[in-house]
């Protein structure tokens, strides 16, 4: 095996298989990344056996077709270090060694047979269906702060998709809870699609996030019983996915809440951040206390002293109630619009939030006792 590559974008690819790779495997192969250099491509797959991530280089210089694996982590370390853009030569000299050349710079890394590496092949070609990228990192960037880290209830440490339909309408919809806040987002689909429910897992959905952040087309999606996949245009992501049933979460929804506080998103999210300074774990609650049109937010912690600030806001009664302050900022800075509006029923009761900007997203967060 012998080719040349140019830095910036082996250095890509291999940032990507960082995600995918764990840090502390009991298996020498699964720190390794394939490598396979055929029809002027090179093919690079990391897998930690949940997750498969493959990856496409293309036009680049095959001298000699071949396939090995190394360790995933020097590899990237030693590439990321390359002067930007230049060249790189590698070469398999003999089974166990792949020589990497760029400039000055003279590497060998010790390289584990390509036969060893676990892959799986399986047909997904059954239910497939096209999104465009921006419209998935939508439903991931507003629903993945929501996710459970709770290991016991393993069916909430994901993002939970399934097909809705309103009005004729058919939409993804895309859900996450932690018990304590909830994520609700949906983009609207062209037509029905054979799409069954699943729950994707925490590592894929922030691999997925990373790959779409600079990748602007479509995302072609299929899933089996039990895995799925997205192809992008250079790379495959194949993830297992989560077995378990996610809890009926429209019921959960606030019916009733009437009281609608109308909010500049900026004023709102900088007083909240400014507040929670004086806060050290963030665990104390930021105290709202509403008269007509006017916030007063608070926070006191017996250890380090307490803050407070007035805001001048659109609100038609009086109200107390506290909140954790993390989930208010998570939330606020996935808000699209100018505004914020806040729903409330009582003190005791979850508050329904909703961005002026995006009617199909919606989170809900529940008050702390005290």
């Amino acid at each position: 095996m012998k080719f040349n590559v140019n830095q910036q974008d082996l250095q890509q690819a291999l940032n990507y298989c960082q995600g995918v790779i764990e840090k502390r495997s009991t298996l020498p192969i699964l720190s390794n990344i394939l490598l396979e250099v055929k029809n002027s491509k090179l093919v690079i797959t990391a897998t930690d056996l949940d997750l498969i991530f493959i990856h496409q280089i293309n036009n680049i210089e095959v001298l000699e077709e071949g396939k090995t694996t190394t360790t995933s982590s020097i590899m990237y370390d030693i590439v990321r270090k390359f002067a930007s853009g230049q060249k790189i030569n590698l070469n398999l000299t003999d089974a166990s060694k792949l020589h990497l050349e760029s400039e000055k710079s003279i590497f060998n890394l010790n390289c584990i047979s390509a036969s060893e590496f676990p892959i799986t092949d399986e047909n997904f070609d059954e239910n497939q269906f096209s999104i465009k990228s921006k419209q998935l990192l939508k439903l991931l960037n507003k629903c993945k702060f929501s996710i459970s880290n709770d290991e016991t209830r393993h069916y909430l440490s994901g993002i939970y998709f399934h097909q809705t339909e309103v009005e004729d309408k058919i939409y993804l919809t895309a859900a996450a809870t932690d018990s304590h806040r909830m994520s609700i987002s949906k983009i609207r689909l062209g037509e029905k699609i054979k799409f069954e429910p699943i729950i994707l897992p925490k590592k894929t959905i922030f691999q997925l996030c990373s790959l779409l952040d600079s990748y602007d087309g479509d995302v072609k999606i299929s899933n089996l019983k039990s895995k799925i996949k997205f192809e992008l245009d250079k790379s495959i992501l194949i993830s297992k996915l989560i077995d378990g049933k996610f809890p009926n979460y429209v019921q959960v929804i606030p019916k009733n809440n009437q009281k609608k506080l109308e909010i500049d998103l900026k004023l709102f999210l900088n007083s909240v951040d400014r507040v929670a300074s004086v806060s050290l774990d963030k665990k104390d609650g930021v105290k709202f206390n509403l008269t007509k049109d006017a916030l007063n937010l608070s926070v006191n912690n017996a250890n380090s002293g307490d803050g407070k600030e007035t805001l001048i806001v659109k609100f038609d009664h009086d109200l107390e109630i506290s909140f954790n302050s993390r989930y208010l900022i998570d939330v606020a800075s996935q808000v699209v619009g100018e505004k914020i509006e806040i729903f409330f029923n009582d003190s005791g009761s979850p508050a329904l939030i909703k961005d002026p900007g995006d009617f199909d997203s919606i989170f809900v967060v529940m008050p702390m006792k005290g």
